[in-house]
């Protein structure tokens, strides 16, 4: 029985392919492995950090500062892109909390970090969906360099002093009780000075 040498190269072509793509797999889960334990590490080191007084444009040509949100109550600052699946399934949560905790002085707005070339895509989304919330544009992703929210979606929660109270990166589901269990502290807390 002899093995003609096409044959040969199928075989260890075959069996590399297994062993790369089991190996790549088990990278893959390295590595999210460890960017969930820094994203930890780092969110604790985010909080309390008071952000400047950033000026943000709105889908519909406004700019606002953050101070000007902030005079209601607790923000929710989201930065997501149209291409970015989790971020959407996030929005989803987002528009829910923005309606349930409206009335309390609490906002969000959801900062767009496509490029400029994307922004029809923005403005029909946003449309299509039927989203109340703020929606701010970040085009060149300058204020997302300077939350250091460069992994989407990632999520800032700000108390009435700029200060952050709470910071994520990412989204799987199940992540929007946790956002809410934050928003609800925040508001809390709000509440707290309100009444001192």
């Amino acid at each position: 029985m002899s093995i003609s040498f096409d044959s040969t190269v199928k075989i260890i072509y075959y069996r590399l392919n297994l062993f790369f793509k089991g190996y790549l797999m088990q990278l893959f889960k390295r590595i999210v492995i460890i960017t969930t334990i820094f994203s930890a590490v780092y969110a604790d080191e985010k909080r309390d950090i008071i952000l400047p007084d950033l000026s943000v444009k709105l889908l519909d040509g406004k700019q606002v500062r953050l101070s000007g949100l902030l005079e209601e109550g607790p923000l929710l600052v989201d930065f997501w892109a149209t291409w970015c699946a989790p971020c959407k399934k996030e929005m989803i949560f987002l528009e829910e909390f923005h309606q349930k905790y409206y009335e309390e002085g609490f906002r969000v707005l959801a900062i767009s970090t496509d490029s400029p070339k994307s922004m029809s895509k923005v403005k029909s989304y946003i449309r299509a969906k039927k989203h109340t919330f703020m929606v701010g544009l970040d085009p060149n992703q300058e204020i997302a360099k300077k939350m250091n929210a460069l992994l989407m979606p990632t999520v800032l929660i700000l108390n009435k002093d700029r200060k952050v109270s709470w910071y994520h990166q990412g989204f799987i589901p199940g992540d929007e009780k946790e956002i809410e269990a934050q928003i609800r502290t925040v508001l809390e807390l709000d509440q707290e000075k309100v009444g001192e």
